[in-house]
């Protein structure tokens, strides 16, 4: 028999993505416990991610429930593709360095 929590993510991620022959889910067992890659299409990271990644945060904690489950510990692995490039928090964004938030607190 497949393994449950393999079998479960990629029921659902093919289910989410535009394009599901694309989908490839690498599992692995270590001291550390259930490690699982997936790779899908780079058009289809903003479906699997979801608005601030809420729906990976959703695949990550089922994934959980199904290890607790089988008494084993499961973290997913989403790879990103190649070139991809992560965005800048822009100038306006209310995220601040440390040393800006320092240099907030010495005026206090």
């Amino acid at each position: 028999m497949q393994d449950a929590d393999k079998v479960f993510l990629e029921y659902v991620v093919k289910a989410l993505v535009d394009n599901p022959n694309d989908v490839v889910i690498d599992r692995t067992v270590d001291e550390m416990g259930v490690l699982i890659s997936l790779t899908v299409n780079p058009s289809d990271m903003g479906k699997l991610i979801g608005r601030q990644g809420n729906t990976a945060k959703a695949l990550r904690t089922l994934l959980r429930v199904i290890g607790m489950k089988n008494n084993a510990r499961v973290n997913l692995k989403i790879n990103e593709p190649e070139g991809s490039t992560r965005p800048a928090p822009s100038q306006g964004s209310s995220m601040k360095t440390v040393d800006q938030a320092m240099e907030d607190l010495k005026g206090i």
